[in-house]
């Protein structure tokens, strides 16, 4: 599970209504009259109290990873606006964390319906991803966010290709790799560089970030949540 919630004023439906006398005027004299009944107003309706839903608890900046398979244990990876591996993605992996971008360009928060997104780096600093290549379906891949942990299973890899638009929308899209299709369920993608195999190759391109061609995404979906 990043999240901003905004409430609007609304009118309080147990407020007392107005009265029928009327205000006195200043100065007035009266007579005394014989009093007359005056009937009282039936309410055409009882106005319903609506208790407002509880606000959802704000996704923690950090959430923590582990995946069993490759020995990764309570890994941090920290939220951000913006897309996989931009500036401040690249920022957070070198200080050492995995990144997770959120907005229009990123990703869903763990355990949401749509594309969590978590990226890492595999050969530099910590390192994290090193062996995430490896990751076959039916591991797991476990998200502890705030009291939560939200277990994902790995289903399938794809490449993703930093020199194709269309590829990069692929791999941000709600369902991964399917660009324009509805997600109905909560999934994740694991991503991390194909240096080790671009260069096999002789690829050597890479951007600004000094981030190869290629990506290798593990894909998953949710299949579990329990109490951290």
């Amino acid at each position: 599970m990043v999240a901003a919630a905004s409430a609007c004023a609304a009118d309080d439906p147990r407020r007392s209504g107005s009265t029928n006398a009327p205000a006195p005027a200043e100065g007035r004299t009266t007579t005394a009259a014989t009093p007359t009944a005056t009937p009282t107003a039936t309410p055409t309706s009882t106005p319903t109290e609506t208790a407002a839903p509880e606000p959802e608890a704000p996704e923690p900046r950090r959430s923590y990873v582990t995946i069993p398979a490759i020995d990764l244990v309570d890994f941090p990876v920290v939220r951000y606006r913006g897309s996989p591996d931009d500036a401040p993605g690249t920022a957070f992996q070198n200080a050492g964390e995995m990144a997770s971008p959120r907005g229009a360009r990123g990703g869903v928060g763990p355990g949401e319906v749509g594309n969590f997104i978590v990226t890492g780096h595999r050969l530099t600093g910590t390192a994290p991803l090193r062996y995430s290549p490896s990751l076959q379906p039916g591991d797991r891949i476990q998200v502890r966010s705030g009291d939560t942990v939200f277990v994902y299973e790995v289903r399938r890899t794809r490449w993703t290709s930093f020199r194709q638009p269309q590829s990069l929308r692929a791999q941000r899209a709600p369902v991964p790799g399917r660009v324009g299709e509805e997600a109905t369920e909560a999934m994740i993608t694991l991503s991390t560089c194909a240096t080790l195999e671009d260069h096999a190759v002789g690829n050597y391109w890479s951007d600004e970030f000094d981030n190869p061609e290629h990506r290798i995404d593990k894909i998953g979906v949710l299949v579990a949540t329990r109490p951290a």
